[in-house]
């Protein structure tokens, strides 16, 4: 790292530590060359992968979208609010988990679809129907069906869109 007093391109590591609770790291530094010291932060650079919608578009992910989706599901729902961020947290992450730039956007409607299925059931069917593009009682039934046979169990259709 550049010193920021002389410019000199060497410096040494003279103590580090933990701080915001593990989420960074704060390390003293002396300059080599002008004997200064200075103190850096340094935080993982935890970037979310870029959507691919199914027309083939792309776009950034948007945490407000997913929050919104879920709000829409749960609406009048006996489901607290921090369970919802908690799903939303475990959706993020699994995101980053990937590795990836790019995940289908699929890939996060199926994510929803199974957390909803473990929070609130009504939820869930609210969800599937537009997700899949239920046109009839028909496809409710079904996918109501389904869940009173395996609760725990996803609907393996992709959404006709």
């Amino acid at each position: 790292m550049h010193c920021p007093f002389c410019a000199a391109d060497d410096t040494k590591v003279i103590d580090s530590r933990l701080v915001a609770e593990g989420d960074q790291v704060r390390r003293r530094r002396e300059c080599v060359s002008c004997h200064e010291r200075f103190t850096t932060y340094e935080v993982a650079e935890l970037v979310m992968p870029r959507l691919v919608k199914q027309n083939g578009s792309r776009e950034p992910f948007n945490e407000e979208k997913l929050r919104a989706g879920f709000m829409r599901a749960l609406e009048k729902r006996p489901v607290s609010v921090e369970d919802i961020e908690a799903v939303i947290n475990q959706i993020k992450h699994a995101l980053r988990a990937t590795g990836e730039r790019e995940v289908k956007s699929l890939v996060v409607g199926e994510l929803v679809m199974e957390h909803l299925r473990e929070l609130d059931q009504v939820a869930y069917v609210r969800f599937a129907s537009v997700y899949r593009s239920f046109q009839d009682l028909s496809q409710f039934r079904d996918e109501i069906e389904r869940l009173e046979a395996d609760p725990g169990q996803a609907s393996t259709d992709q959404p006709e869109h």
